[in-house]
């Protein structure tokens, strides 16, 4: 069940387009700034008007208001704010014959977290968990970084992750740990299960109560000088190693 939200914001082309697209929150209006002539602002105005969405022309100086940046790409739109699901209908509905979860333990850039929702959605995530604490929520810069996507997958926000991670296990669901001290190469593990990636804080990895409760920890081996990738980098490693390692299973 979502857990509705005020009205907020959202920017940029692809953001507004999906927000359209999917439906999934009331939208208020799609502002366009006057002097913005493009065939996709187009498609977008279209799309609005189709589905009974006020569309207004705005100088340009008023979206920059509305928006609370210079970055929206001419497009903006007043909506209500993303709502949350709960975890248990992120395990009722699996996109694929087997669960994949992305859960991250206090990921606080939110140009990160969209990043890693928007490759989460392409490779078949069920559904992203994050903290309600000390970490990036569902906001304007996370739709544009994830150019939309944010808008169509599944997002819990929980009090403890390390109590949902247990919750995880007891659905018999294996959680596996991305931390530069896991002992096991992140494609040595078999993903061709019910599983859950977990992926700490930028630069400070897994909380260690989190990495404790997870059933594996895995690490992306370096080459460089450099310790760590980004976490958004990370993700998108080991999340495509699943797809790979499922893909190969469907065709044996």
């Amino acid at each position: 069940m979502l857990k509705t939200q005020p009205m907020g914001v959202i920017y940029g082309i692809h953001a507004v387009e999906e927000a359209v697209k999917a439906r999934g929150r009331t939208m208020e209006y799609v502002a366009i700034a006057r002097e913005r002539h493009h065939a996709r602002v187009q498609t977008v105005i279209d799309a609005a008007r189709s589905a009974g969405v006020a569309v207004r022309f705005l100088p340009r100086d008023q979206l920059d208001r509305l928006a609370g940046t210079s970055q929206h790409q001419g497009i903006a739109a007043q909506v209500a704010a993303r709502g949350y699901a709960d975890v248990s209908d992120i395990l009722d509905q699996r996109r694929g014959a087997k669960a994949f979860v992305l859960v991250l333990d206090g990921i606080e850039d939110p140009h990160n977290l969209g990043a890693v929702i928007r490759t989460a959605d392409a490779a078949g995530v069920d559904g992203v968990i994050i903290p309600e604490r000390r970490a990036a929520g569902l906001n304007a810069t996370v739709a544009k970084a994830s150019a939309g996507a944010s808008e169509h997958m599944a997002v819990a926000r929980v009090t403890n992750i390390a109590r949902t991670v247990e919750e995880l296990k007891q659905n018999n669901i294996w959680t596996v740990g991305l931390d530069e001290r896991g002992t096991q190469s992140y494609d040595a593990i078999d993903y061709a299960t019910d599983c859950a990636l977990v992926l700490g804080a930028e630069g400070h990895g897994l909380h260690e109560l989190v990495r404790k409760k997870c059933d594996f920890l895995v690490s992306i081996p370096m080459q460089g000088h450099v310790p760590s990738l980004n976490v958004s980098v990370a993700a998108a490693i080991v999340m495509y190693e699943v797809v790979r390692q499922r893909r190969l299973k469907t065709k044996t």
